[in-house]
Parts: C-alpha cells; structure tokens; sequence
C-alpha cells in the first residue's frame, strides 16, 4: 500500500494498543513504525530492475521484522520512563505496528518477500488496489479525532475495525467474481492456467483477471454489480518469441521470479537503439503499465544484455478517459468498455463481437 497508508495503519495500531496509556505519543511512535519497512526505497542497487525486486525485500521480511520488534520491546520496558507498560504490551505494540505493514501489502498486487531470506517468489494475494481510499479513510479519521481529543484509544478502535469490514468486503467480492470466472475459464480450458484476480483501481466493486496461457494471456473485467451478465476476455500476445532473449540475462531471470509468467515482450527504440522491453502485466492497468524494462540491445544481429537495466515510461494513454469508463463500467455491465481501447493494436489477437 501507499506509505500515507501505511503511516495510518501503524498510527491506528498505536493507538489501539498503548493509546489508553501513552495518548497521542502512541499514535505518532505507530505512524513512524508503520512507516519505517518503506524506507527501503532510499537504497539504489543501481539498476531498474533490481531496485523494483529488492523492494519490499528484506525490510518487509516477518523474521527480520518479528527479530526488530522483539529487540524494541525489551528496550523499551528498561530504558523508556514507562517502565510500568509491560514486555508483552511493549511487543504487541511493535509487533503488530512493524508486522501488519508486509502483510498488508501482501494483500495488492505487487509481490511482497514476506519469506526474506527463503528463496520463494514474492507473495501477492491481492484484495486492495495499492491506493485504496475507502480501506484508508476510516484509519485516518480514526487518528485525526483521536489527535484532537487526546483520546488515543477509542477513535483507532473504530476506524481499524471499519478499515477490517472493508478487507472482509474485499474478500468477498473477490470470491464472487472468481465463482463467475470459473464457468468461463472451464470452457476455454483455462482451469489450471496461471491467473491474477485483482481489483481495479480505488474499488472493490470492479475486478481485474488475467490469465497466461502459453504464449497469449487473457483479460477480463467482472463486477460485482454485473448480475447474471457472464465474463469475456479479450486475448493479447504476450511477446514469447522474445521470452529466451530475456531469459539469456540475470535480470530478465530475476524479473521472471518477481512476476511469475505475467510478463509481455516487445522491442523498443532507445536513443536511437532497438532494445528489448519486458512490461509486468500485473501492475497499473492495462494500457497504461508502468513497470516496462529495458533488459538488451539489439547488435548487428545479436541481442547483447544491458550491463544496466533502465525503467521505460508508461504508455501514455487518455487516463482520465479510462477512469471515467471504468466508474460506467462498474454500475453497468453492458457499458461496453473494452480493455483493448487502450492497448496497442499488435498485441490483440482476439476481442468479443460487444468489442467490435
């Protein structure tokens, strides 16, 4: 999530757990634990693709940060003026602040080492857009009263526990749509093929699925408001003629244990070179992905590794157009809004005739 959220989470905790005793120290002492796993942003591995995977690395690691907290609460009950707080308050406090940060951003797309050091992809199980105001709003009120008032305690409570209803809501709506994709997906014989579903942006009421398949993915829009109105998808290259160039370097191997198969190949042109370019389909939204690498360049007739990765731009699409379609789309299922509008036209391979 956003580090603003972030800050609310760990200020809502805070205040939840010491606010009856320490006021409004507990809610500012919550707002910087729950920031701190994001510093992590200032460090430069000094190549694009590495600073995108290393983040969220081992600074969002449960061991690292579990290690940290447990440190924190025996400092705390000695060397603090409130000794009369004890360990096990002193380690709930830090515990919850410091650990609710990974696996609150576990719950978005981008992929989150949880695990760190254990060698196993990022976990991403999203149910919140990264930016989502709704999940954010109730945490923040809770904390402004709670500053206004003095009352560190009482406000929180209200606010993490509305803040909890909406994960909740997320999860059911999650598995709605996913029972309506499941008919879709058994007939084009997709069952088993990797899959993302996740919310579009700043809602839980219109999801976004994509799915691999070999060489091509698919994607839908399904929301919770279609009724009995069934799933499509449109179906895109994914660039896999390209896919063993990116796989001849380190950091295309790396970016393909960030983001699993939801990769997409295409060749660009970067002063005045043709370059190889890998997109992650998983994050923004389509058409306007901003996760793009340049991984090698084109020599005579080789592909050579970049000795160092860069960040391309986003596509630059009409964004306030989409937006605006997207907030038609969520209340009306036959609004028509197609994601190929905004993709490129090489990459479509297959659009329904409502798409025409």
């Amino acid at each position: 999530m956003d580090s603003v959220t972030q800050a609310a989470l760990g200020a809502t905790i805070g205040g939840v757990v010491l606010g009856r005793r320490l006021g409004r120290r507990a809610i500012l002492f919550g707002a910087v634990l729950g920031t701190l796993p994001d510093l992590d942003v200032v460090i430069d591995y000094g190549d694009a693709v590495a600073n995108v995977t290393q983040h969220r690395g081992f600074s969002h690691s449960l061991f690292v940060l579990a290690g940290l907290a447990t440190a924190l609460a025996l400092l705390s009950r000695w060397l603090t003026p409130w000794r009369d707080i004890g360990a096990g308050r002193w380690l709930a406090f830090f515990g919850l602040c410091l650990l609710t940060h990974p696996l609150l951003d576990a719950l978005t797309a981008y992929g989150t080492q949880i695990w760190w050091p254990l060698t196993v992809r990022p976990s991403a199980e999203p149910l919140v857009f990264i930016i989502d105001p709704f999940f954010s709003l109730p945490l923040l009120i809770g904390i402004i009263i709670a500053m206004f008032t003095g009352n560190g305690r009482r406000a929180p409570t209200r606010g993490l526990t509305l803040s909890c209803v909406y994960l909740l809501a997320a999860l059911g709506a999650k598995s709605l749509v996913e029972h309506r994709l499941e008919p879709v997906l058994a007939e084009r014989g997709l069952i088993s093929a990797p899959r993302m579903v996740q919310p579009t942006p700043f809602n839980i009421l219109l999801w976004r699925a994509t799915i691999v398949e070999g060489d091509r993915y698919h994607e839908s829009l399904i929301g919770v408001l279609d009724g009995g109105q069934p799933p499509y998808l449109e179906t895109f290259s994914r660039g896999a003629e390209l896919e063993p160039v990116a796989m001849g370097s380190a950091a295309g191997k790396r970016l393909d244990w960030f983001a699993g198969p939801f990769l997409r190949y295409d060749t660009a042109t970067l002063e005045n070179r043709q370059v190889l370019m890998a997109t992650d389909l998983r994050l923004g939204f389509p058409g306007f992905q901003p996760f793009n690498f340049a991984l090698a360049e084109r020599q005579s007739d080789r592909w050579q590794p970049l000795a160092t990765t860069r960040q391309l731009p986003a596509g630059e699409g009409d964004r306030r157009g989409a937006m605006r379609h997207l907030v038609e789309r969520m209340f009306a299922p036959d609004v028509g809004f197609c994601l190929s509008d905004h993709i490129a036209s090489h990459w479509v391979e297959r659009v329904p005739p409502r798409c025409g």
